[in-house]
């Protein structure tokens, strides 16, 4: 049965929060040629991503609103009445990882491309004041915007740390779980997401990410395409190459727990899925 609460955000080649959405109305017709870099670097990805979500972080409110559809509060399974809602509809995300972290107070958690910080909110609320919650976000202004929302809600347990999740601005054995929504995809390297997370966490700490993965593999020239790559599509890397680099770094019961299929216009050469992966770290 279909899981009503994972949904995909970018549900055409016209992503719900792409620039031709978001624009004055006057503006929707010049929209850019898509932007194409043929055996793309670590830097021009990181570049093309940071970009694009420094873009919408500079928005007053959701991406978007609700008419293009990239209001991901529905997604969540998790009660979301306690978060303002200037944080609940700025998700842009592609499931709901509170619901599969199994959070106890007292834990310290690290959000993974934090975002605006919604994940990181819902995970304080759970580890309580005894706990801690750290989000990581390469993008200065999702930081500034997140460490706003935070100061405003008067959040004690929550800091936005600057920087990449391949390299994460944390020590060793820090964090009881890791918790992640729809960013690893974005990273051009994985393995190294994976190898840094398996660093910070605790012996038998948890790994608790909504994804974006495929069943085959995606083409060079569809990998070389940085709007799809920074809309969650094609950075996206086959579900089982995905599994076998977290037990390859040290991770065991790699699993997905469910998965939605991507029904989009786009015909891409794998079929993409949004999905709920877990992990632990013995």
């Amino acid at each position: 049965m279909t899981d009503p609460n994972l949904v995909l955000e970018v549900k055409s080649s016209k992503a719900c929060c792409g620039d031709d959405c978001c624009a004055p109305a006057d503006s929707v017709a010049n929209v850019a040629t898509p932007q194409l870099i043929s055996n793309a670097t670590s830097e021009d990805i990181h570049e093309a991503v940071k970009s694009r979500y420094g873009r919408l972080a500079e928005t007053s409110s959701s991406c978007c609103g609700d008419s293009c559809g990239c209001n991901n509060a529905s997604l969540y399974e998790t009660e979301l009445n306690l978060i303002p809602t200037e944080v609940a509809e700025f998700s842009l995300g592609c499931g709901d990882p509170i619901s599969i972290a199994e959070l106890r107070p007292g834990e310290v958690v690290v959000d993974l491309g934090s975002g605006g910080g919604l994940d990181a909110f819902l995970s304080a609320q759970r580890v309580g004041e005894t706990g801690r919650v750290i989000g990581v976000d390469m993008t200065p202004a999702m930081i500034e915007r997140a460490t706003k929302a935070r100061d405003k809600q008067g959040f004690k347990n929550v800091e936005f740390r600057l920087g990449q999740i391949e390299h994460m601005p944390i020590e060793d054995n820090t964090a009881d779980v890791i918790i992640s929504n729809c960013v690893i995809n974005l990273a051009p390297d994985k393995k190294a997401v994976f190898k840094d997370a398996f660093r910070v966490l605790k012996s038998g700490g948890r790994f608790a990410v909504a994804d974006i993965v495929t069943e085959g593999a995606l083409t060079p020239d569809e990998r070389a395409n940085m709007d799809f790559w920074s809309e969650c599509l094609t950075g996206a890397i086959d579900v089982n190459v995905y599994l076998g680099a977290l037990r390859e770094v040290g991770f065991v019961d790699a699993q997905v727990t469910h998965k939605v299929a991507y029904t989009g216009e786009s015909n891409f050469s794998a079929k993409i899925f949004s999905a709920r992966i877990t992990a632990r770290k013995p």
